[in-house]
């Protein structure tokens, strides 16, 4: 939608950012009456940060592997509300494909296939604990960290998180019209789809390429830059 994001209060003048608040309410009196004072600008993206401090809290140092099943509905609870209120144009701006919204992504995969699994390994277990650590300072883990039980996480988490991306691509192309980018974006939706209809079992090269290929894009349109779109296509001719 497009807003007026600078904000004045009528009763005490105060003027204030409805794109880092996300609220019409005054934040110096609270008055809910107030003017836009600018333009109407293109603006999807929530005010929202992802805090998982109270998750690892609840879990302590001495982690027993029940202790991440006993935490995951409300984790993941958490994930998909961060999750829902994110987007990717903020002001005008596109935003890019950040490694904190992917990650978000990979936790809540990641941790639903452990809180299912009858006798989860080591490695299953140090994978997870590695996302709740780091998602919300925009960590993943490498590739080469990703069990192989683990694999369709990342797989499902890549799907996913390119398929978001692509709804705020498609709704900054309503204003930047780019016929290559529309016809490289489709492609790039086609192993998206496979990607999700094989349950995210895919090779990680895969899922890890969909994303690059999805940030390709958006450096694009974001910053002009011809290289990233010849980059992104050369990377979809040779996507398995």
């Amino acid at each position: 939608m497009k807003i007026r994001g600078s904000r004045e209060c009528k009763d005490c003048g105060h003027q204030w950012s409805y794109y880092d608040t996300g609220s019409v309410a005054c934040p110096n009196c609270e008055s809910l009456r107030s003017v836009g004072i600018d333009e109407r600008t293109r603006h999807t993206a929530g005010a929202v940060t992802l805090d998982l401090s109270t998750h690892r809290s609840a879990l302590g140092d001495d982690v027993d592997p029940s202790d991440i099943a006993d935490i995951a509905d409300d984790l993941k609870s958490d994930l998909r509300a961060y999750l829902r209120q994110r987007g990717f144009i903020h002001g005008g701006d596109l935003q890019p494909l950040d490694d904190t919204f992917l990650a978000a992504h990979e936790l809540l995969q990641a941790v639903d296939i452990y809180a299912r699994t009858r006798d989860p390994t080591d490695d299953e277990q140090l994978y997870v604990l590695s996302l709740l650590r780091s998602a919300d300072v925009g960590e993943r883990p490498d590739a080469d960290a990703v069990p192989e039980s683990m694999r369709v996480a990342r797989g499902l988490a890549a799907a996913k998180g390119v398929m978001d991306y692509r709804r705020g691509l498609t709704t900054w192309l309503e204003d930047h019209p780019d016929p290559d980018v529309r016809t490289t974006l489709g492609a790039l939706v086609d192993h998206v789809k496979r990607i999700d209809s094989l349950q995210g079992d895919v090779p990680l090269q895969t899922s890890d390429g969909v994303v690059r290929i999805a940030r390709d894009l958006g450096t694009y349109l974001s910053e002009d830059d011809e290289t990233a779109l010849a980059t992104a296509q050369d990377r979809l001719s040779r996507l398995e």
